[in-house]
């Protein structure tokens, strides 16, 4: 049983605006995931944006697909991929219905049931356990059969709740990683936002 104290979820209307605007707010905000044995929670401290159509490094821009279909749907769900047929990645749906946009969770830091993190991912600990997007998916036992399509916005199974807000100045900005294939002005905007101090890259 959590000692948390319980929170709401961010509604819907969290969602429902801006991609960019959202994966600033989103840094030190809570990702709350519940398994039988456990509560895991984490304080996002790294995100992505990614603007649907007009982005070419957005999954949608090359249109509706099984995988992107839940791109395409009401704003607040989460999206679940496999990348390199090895990780599973976390992205929060964005924005209006059939404007296909995404949020992805690049990072977080333990807040609790830190010792179960650490054994779901064999022993990594400090900067290694949760710094990169597959990462934290393994610490937290986020998986595309348990999660994709999952409504966050309920309290149940997978949400975020609002934690401390992070200051202007804290909070750096950059290209974001691994979308070469991308046209270089999207390759190379500054979508990406981290927590200073929990910077780890260029």
């Amino acid at each position: 049983m959590s000692s948390r104290p319980v929170a709401a979820p961010l509604p819907r209307a969290f969602y429902d605006r801006p991609t960019l605007d959202i994966a600033r707010e989103l840094l030190g905000c809570h990702l709350i995931v519940d398994h039988e044995d456990g509560r895991l929670v984490g304080r996002i401290t790294e995100t992505e944006g990614y603007l649907g159509f007009a982005d070419t490094a957005c999954h949608s821009s090359h249109g509706r697909t099984p995988r992107t279909e839940v791109m395409f749907g009401p704003p607040g769900h989460a999206y679940v991929y496999l990348i390199y047929g090895i990780y599973d990645m976390l992205n929060v749906v964005v924005g209006p219905l059939d404007d296909p946009c995404a949020v992805l969770i690049r990072a977080i830091e333990p807040l609790e049931g830190e010792s179960a993190m650490i054994a779901r991912r064999g022993g990594k600990r400090g900067r290694e356990l949760a710094n990169g997007p597959g990462k934290l998916t393994r610490a937290l036992g986020i998986t595309r059969s348990a999660f994709n399509r999952h409504d966050i916005c309920t309290g149940q199974g997978l949400w975020i709740e609002a934690g401390s807000p992070v200051p202007e100045a804290d909070v750096l900005t950059g290209p974001r990683i691994g979308i070469d294939y991308a046209e270089p002005e999207h390759r190379d905007a500054p979508w990406r936002f981290r927590v200073k101090r929990d910077a780890r890259r260029a």
